[in-house]
């Protein structure tokens, strides 16, 4: 799994793409950490990761996460950034724009 970063120079508005793969590969290097969790959710983790998962587990958890930060990191960043540009759209536009897509998939 990649998950892929979107950087706006500021000075010259061009769009830079970072991909980091963010997957538990055995030949990965690494790191021993100590992790605190409430019992009821370790026995869950256990339920779900089965015998010896409980690294895997939880570093896809982990990892799943990062991914949706650095995306929400990414779109609060580059808010705007079409604003005045071609195919820009405002939103009211855009969710006229989809309720037609919409309308179309169920035709």
């Amino acid at each position: 799994m990649y998950v892929y970063i979107v950087q706006t120079t500021p000075s010259t508005g061009a769009c830079d793409t970072f991909a980091h793969d963010m997957t538990h590969d055995s030949r990965a290097q690494l790191a021993r950490t100590n992790v605190t969790l409430p019992a009821a959710l370790l026995t869950e983790v256990d339920r779900f990761a089965g015998p010896r998962g409980r690294s895997r587990y939880v570093a896809e958890a982990v990892a799943q996460r990062v991914r949706r930060d650095a995306l929400g990191a990414a779109i609060r960043e580059t808010a705007g950034a079409m604003v005045g540009k071609q195919g820009w759209m405002s939103p009211d536009e855009v969710a006229r724009w989809v309720d037609e897509l919409r309308t179309e998939e169920t035709e």
